[in-house]
């Protein structure tokens, strides 16, 4: 005897798909998509359609003209009841159409439903799906109304679970049969290919378990089989009729529940006798599980919304509180009831840095920071949940129970983390079966079936209540706003630093602009001193070159102070209105030069802002071409003198111009080393051209310290 355990994933690959037979009680007939030519056949087409010489036959010899042509055009209804030319009972047609062939099933036709029955058993169906108050009572509901359309002595409402095994959520049955009522049942009982299938076909029917498969012919080579995926009749796999069998079922059927493209489950119908379903109240039944997986949906849309609006309630109020008290971490643990409450969770942590701080029912201070060291080791998404902990063998054994549970916030890897724990729930599980001997092997080393379906029970360990996803949205979102209202919190802390900064630099700014128009004043007051000084030298002096030259001097000393004077009464200390200051120093030039003078001058200034240093080296140049316009011009008389000071680009252009005598010999005195001097420090150039007559002495120069010079 062969003791070995036996590999259930061998039912995972077993090609239930491509099985070459149909079950017996139809026919199959494969043709041509093109030419209508018969390549296959399966079951009994001699007897049941009466022809013989099938072999390339065309469709319309088998089925008839009309039939065949409805059949051959995809548009076109298929016909009802047909009775083919040399049939002697009417069949039910379904077409399945795939890669250049069309798969045609014939099944006896049964007693047709009158439209004005079969509806308003649907439609009490229907009604009995929307009075149903929550999913537990809409199953039974369920449960009650297939075996009344079906006529089926047990039919059950199975949902599968996350881990792919399924539980029996409602059941409707005649007397004398085993209830299955939330007893659940493995994964390897419907194979993962066959759950697909089940997605793909929502209705399977196997009208007789003990049935003789009926084989294509001729057969179809190994490497192109026939893929009746989409087939009624498809035969079924050999171990699934021994398990019907094992559960003493003698017919079933199943109709898929299918929602957004995933299984959520089947309605189960077994029935202890062979029984074949009508097409009519198939059809209806399918339409009823489409129907049924709407319901189911709208009522798990409607309860997400509620526990999204629940949460989203939460999340704002404990957003506004970590806005309006002071440290983040310290609100956050001032209201970690508020927190828990939130997911609903039996307790909560919150670990930053090496302080922990916990409510509600949670592991130890010990354990909570083994969980968050290891949570921080854990790569991906700040987000980390599971409803049963991978991580307990590192915990002692009181925490074990308390964190089966656990949605993990990461805030910073500092670490910050906000910690959420469910405790353990101990699960009594009702199988039918045995899981854990689900299947076992012949003497021939063949997988069979399990035989007990009897009530066994499984005492589960280790897992807490699920979280959900919009629970776990939530986390996510809180995450995001409490990391939202720390920056903004910090950037508000870093602006008051900066205005503060910005505070002390302004009064430091106006100390200094004080402290400078002090400096300018006593400048100006002292060099007005010096001034007077020279005036009253120059009145008391008879020697007439000395005279002129302390005049000379006196000029150049006012023009300085006269920058000062300016600075000290403007808004600014760093730069100085250039037309008004040269107004201002021609005015001073010309009262001590007589009213004669006064007349001669014309001005034409443009508003120019000047830096302070620059504007005292442009005064004095200024002042040396006037007292030089005085001297040589017109002889020592008034004559017309025309000064001009443009802006251009980043350039002032400043020009002194007469119509005298000209200029002549060129000069090496005082006066002109002291213009060179200044036109050097200005980085620019004083040219001297013909004024026709006179001259015109032109000085460019940047404007800003830092430029070139022509």
């Amino acid at each position: 005897m062969n003791f070995q355990s036996p590999d259930l994933t061998s039912c995972d690959r077993e090609p239930i798909h491509i099985p070459g037979s149909i079950q017996p009680h139809g026919v199959m007939l494969v043709c041509n998509a093109a030419s209508g030519r018969i390549a296959h056949v399966a079951g009994d087409v001699e007897g049941k359609l009466g022809i013989t010489e099938w072999a390339d036959a065309q469709l319309a010899d088998l089925l008839g003209a009309d039939v065949a042509a409805s059949i051959m055009n995809p548009g076109e209804l298929l016909p009802r009841s047909i009775r083919p030319p040399h049939a002697a009972d009417a069949f039910d047609v379904s077409v399945a159409r795939q890669e250049g062939e069309l798969l045609i099933e014939l099944e006896p036709a049964g007693p047709t439903q009158e439209l004005s029955t079969l509806l308003p058993r649907l439609e009490a169906a229907v009604q009995a799906f929307d009075s149903a108050r929550d999913l537990t009572a809409l199953a039974r509901a369920a449960a009650q109304e297939f075996r009344r359309l079906t006529g089926y002595d047990r039919v059950m409402v199975y949902r599968f679970l996350d881990d792919a095994a399924g539980r029996v959520i409602a059941e409707a049955s005649g007397p004398g049969a085993d209830s299955f009522l939330n007893h659940h049942f493995p994964a390897s009982d419907i194979p993962v290919q066959a759950r697909a299938l089940y997605v793909q076909n929502l209705v399977r029917v196997i009208p007789q378990v003990d049935y003789v498969p009926a084989p294509l012919r001729p057969a179809r080579p190994l490497e192109n089989p026939l893929d009746m995926s989409d087939c009624v009749l498809r035969s079924v796999s050999p171990i699934h009729l021994q398990y019907l069998r094992n559960m003493g079922v003698a017919a079933s059927a199943s109709f898929s529940i299918v929602i957004d493209g995933a299984l959520w489950g089947l309605i189960a119908c077994h029935n202890f006798s062979p029984l074949q379903i009508p097409l009519d109240v198939r059809s209806g039944c399918r339409a009823l599980a489409v129907s049924l997986a709407r319901q189911i949906k709208a009522r798990n849309n409607t309860d997400t919304y509620r526990e999204r609006v629940r949460l989203r309630t939460f999340e704002d109020r404990i957003v506004e509180i970590l806005s309006r008290e002071g440290a983040i971490d310290v609100a956050l643990s001032k209201h970690l009831r508020e927190v828990q409450k939130m997911l609903d969770a039996d307790g909560v942590a919150v670990i930053r840095g090496g302080a922990v701080v916990r409510e509600g029912a949670c592991p130890g201070e010990e354990d909570v920071r083994i969980l968050a060291d290891w949570v921080v080791r854990k790569d991906g998404d700040p987000i980390f949940a599971t409803h049963e902990l991978e991580a307990r063998s590192l915990l002692s054994p009181e925490a074990v129970p308390l964190s089966a549970g656990l949605l993990a916030m990461k805030l910073s890897s500092e670490p910050w983390i906000v910690m959420w724990f469910r405790a353990e729930i101990l699960e009594e599980i009702n199988w039918a079966g045995n899981p854990h001997k689900a299947a076992n092997l012949d003497s021939d080393g063949n997988l069979r079936p399990r035989a007990s379906f009897e009530a066994w029970s499984e005492t589960i360990r280790g897992k807490a209540r699920r979280w959900s996803l919009p629970e776990i949205e939530a986390a996510e979102r809180l995450s995001v706003a409490i990391r939202s209202v720390w920056q903004t919190r910090q950037i508000r802390d870093l602006n008051k630093e900066l205005v503060a900064l910005l505070e002390q630099k302004d009064t430091l700014l106006k100390q200094r602009e004080f402290l400078l128009g002090e400096v300018n004043h006593r400048v100006q007051n002292s060099l007005a001193l010096v001034a007077s000084f020279l005036s009253l030298q120059s009145r008391e002096t008879e020697e007439p070159s000395t005279r002129a030259a302390l005049e000379e001097a006196r000029r150049r000393i006012s023009a300085v102070s006269l920058v000062h004077r300016r600075l000290y009464g403007a808004n600014s200390i760093r730069t100085v209105e250039g037309a008004r200051y040269l107004d201002e120093l021609l005015e001073d030039l010309l009262a001590a030069s007589g009213e004669e003078w006064k007349q001669q001058i014309t001005r034409d200034f443009d508003p120019v802002l000047l830096p302070n240093d620059r504007a005292i080296s442009l005064g004095l140049i200024v002042t040396e071409l006037f007292i030089n316009a005085q001297k040589y011009a017109y002889g020592g008389a008034a004559g017309p003198l025309h000064v001009a000071m443009k802006e251009s680009g980043s350039r002032v252009i400043v020009s002194v111009g007469d119509h005298g005598a000209g200029r002549g010999t060129t000069r090496t005195g005082f006066g002109s080393r002291m213009l060179d001097v200044l036109v050097s420090q200005l980085a620019g150039t004083l040219n001297y051209s013909d004024n026709q007559p006179g001259t015109l002495a032109t000085l460019t120069a940047p404007i800003d310290p830092m430029g070139t010079g022509a």
